[in-house]
This record gives C-alpha cells, structure tokens and sequence, in this order.
C-alpha cells in the first residue's frame, strides 16, 4: 500500500525545504518507499478530518494501512526500523543512530527554533537585542559540542543513518544566519548530506509544491 503524507499546499518556508514535511520525504526517498502526498492549507490543518491524524493541527503525518503517525522523529523512526537503508544492523550501532536522531530533535533543534521564532515575532521588542547574543550562544555550544562528536568523520556514526537525516534537516535550519559558516566541520557534514540524490529528490519534490502555489498567486 502506498504511504500517503500531509504537507503544506502553501509552505511558508517559500520552498527552502526547512518544513518538517521534507525530513519525511528524504525519509521515504533514501528507503525507497513509494508514497503520495496531501497538500493541505493553513485552515485544512485545523479540521476535524486532519485533526484525527494530528491533534496538534499541523504537518507532517503519515499514513500507510492501519498505521496513522505525526511528529516528523516518530515517522522517519518508524520508516527507518521497517525499511532498509536508515539504520544499521549492529543492535548496537543502531541503538546509536536513534540516539543521534533523538539529539537533533531534543538537544540541537530547541534553541535554533528558538531563535528563529525571537528574530521573526520579536525584533520590535526592548529585549531582542539583549537576547539575540544568549540565544546564539546556547547554539553556539550545540554546535561545539556536535562538531567535537562529528570531529574529521562523513558521518556521525558509520555510515549516514537516519540520526545524521535528522540532524542534517536541523542544521539546515541555521544556513540563513551565518552561524553555521564558523563551523567548517559542520558546514560540510550539512553538504554531504544535502548532495545525496535522496536529498535532491525530495528537495526538488517539495520546490515543485511552491514552485506551483506561487505560479497560481497561493504563495
């Protein structure tokens, strides 16, 4: 049965591929899984119909026979233990990559939203200024502490797995601010996995989706 995911109609991410909906896609690309997707606006998002695979209202979700997933980490998680191509198959090596893919989520991802949300909603406010040089410095030792762990590697550990999937579509969250430019190690871990056809393929699935709402005036 093919898999069926939901992602923006109209992404605000103006088809940079940072929505989450792309870790999903890269997912399936590297897996080889065949899969359909769903496009769905802002106000599609907050209907009883959606809100049945998403109780919080947003995207991605995953369908594929009687399994309704959300959360971007739970379906790239469930693909890769079900599918070949995401994990290794040393128990203990792939207890290792989930780990790398819960880090990403948990530890890395949180003050780069963070951020992103202070610099979008927040720069008016008195404090911005005082709290923009904290929040970079909570990333800057996220990202000194991954860059030590990466050290002269391709990969986190071994060879690229759903961890590095994951922490690769974090990172790409910074390529914006020009932090990420003073982490060499970083910047070219974000590249390697950024060339990977798998990557490409979703990439460009996903530009195709902006690419058509702002031909029809949506974007």
């Amino acid at each position: 049965m093919t898999a069926v995911i939901t992602a923006f109609a109209s992404s605000p991410d103006r088809g940079r591929g940072l929505a989450r909906d792309m870790r999903v896609r890269w997912a399936l690309e590297e897996t080889g899984v065949p899969y359909e997707v769903r496009l769905l606006s802002f106000a599609d998002m907050k209907m009883p119909e959606h809100r049945a695979r998403h109780p919080f209202g947003q995207i991605p979700t995953y369908e594929e026979g009687d399994v309704t997933l959300f959360e971007s980490g739970a379906i790239v998680l469930h693909l890769a233990r079900r599918h070949k191509g995401l994990l290794p198959d040393d128990a203990a090596a792939q207890a290792r990559a989930i780990a790398w893919l819960f880090a990403a989520l948990n530890t890395v991802e949180p003050p780069i939203v963070d951020r992103e949300v202070a610099t979008l909603l927040e720069q008016g406010e008195s404090w911005y200024a005082r709290r923009l040089p904290a929040l970079e410095a909570r990333i800057g030792t996220r990202l000194d502490d991954l860059s030590a762990a990466l050290g002269d590697a391709e990969w986190l550990d071994g060879a690229f797995s759903a961890g590095d999937l994951m922490m690769v579509s974090v990172l790409l969250r910074l390529l914006g601010s020009g932090i990420l430019g003073g982490y060499p190690r970083l910047s070219a871990y974000v590249a390697r996995g950024e060339a990977r056809p798998a990557y490409r393929r979703a990439f460009a699935a996903q530009l195709e989706v902006f690419t058509a709402a702002q031909e029809a005036g949506q974007a």
